[in-house]
């Protein structure tokens, strides 16, 4: 048995390169592990299960082949596609999880997140992310046309760029005071995260903590058996 860790892969059709080294990674992970976790921004945007469009169509095939080939995935939503629902799992033959969600692998208790959580200091974006994550605000959205939903994405990723850029890079980073809280509330051994793009496994007293990286011209995946963790980069 073998899990593999990966999330912020920001799919989008500007960058098929990207696209088309998880298309490959996928082949290999059906023969190389048991469990694939993908810890949320899987795409640079997601505006509803009904995208039709071809990146949408080929990445959600593409996961259920591996799937079938005896890949277990399983899914956290990111703050850029937590509008993935019930029918995009359905399509991808995966399973939707909780964030965060605890399992036991291996004599640890692992937690899984997409991370943002954790950035406590960058106050915009937790106002933000309580806007857009409430029912009314997702039910509102989702009855606009496909393409009106495409403009407020495509509007949405540039403030969001405008301000990042305007804020102290250590703002979006996690705060080690959230990290140590929750190691003690949860009382785990390890914590595997994304979001923040600073990949880097962690050891402290509480615990291990492991941030993936972003797939840009490489990818990152952490790696999990009986035997070592090993967070790996390699070229798309």
């Amino acid at each position: 048995m073998k899990l593999g860790f990966i999330s912020d892969l920001h799919l989008s059709e500007n960058m098929p390169s990207v696209t088309e080294g998880f298309f490959n990674f996928l082949k290999n992970a059906s023969h190389e592990l048991s469990h694939l976790y993908i810890l949320g921004d899987l795409f640079e945007a997601w505006i509803g299960d009904d995208d039709n469009s071809k990146l949408a169509t080929n990445v959600m095939q593409s996961i259920n082949n591996a799937s079938q080939n005896g890949l277990e995935v399983f899914f956290i939503h990111g703050n850029r596609d937590f509008l993935c629902g019930q029918d995009f799992a359905k399509k991808s033959n995966l399973k939707i999880l909780p964030d965060p969600f605890f399992m036991n692998f291996f004599d640890l208790k692992i937690a899984l997140s997409h991370g943002d959580d954790f950035c406590t200091n960058d106050l915009k974006y937790i106002e933000f992310k309580k806007e857009v994550r409430s029912k009314q605000w997702q039910d509102k959205f989702l009855e606009k046309s496909l393409d009106e939903r495409l403009k407020i994405a495509s509007n949405m990723r540039d403030v969001s760029e405008a301000s990042n850029n305007d804020k102290d890079i250590n703002i979006m980073d996690v705060t080690s005071k959230a990290i140590d809280q929750f190691f003690e509330e949860h009382h785990i051994d390890l914590l595997i995260h994304g979001h923040t793009h600073r990949p880097k496994i962690h050891q402290s007293d509480t615990g291990t903590r492991v941030v993936l990286g972003d797939w840009h011209k490489t990818g990152w995946c952490f790696f999990l058996d009986d035997q070592q963790q090993d967070l790996r980069e390699f070229k798309l």
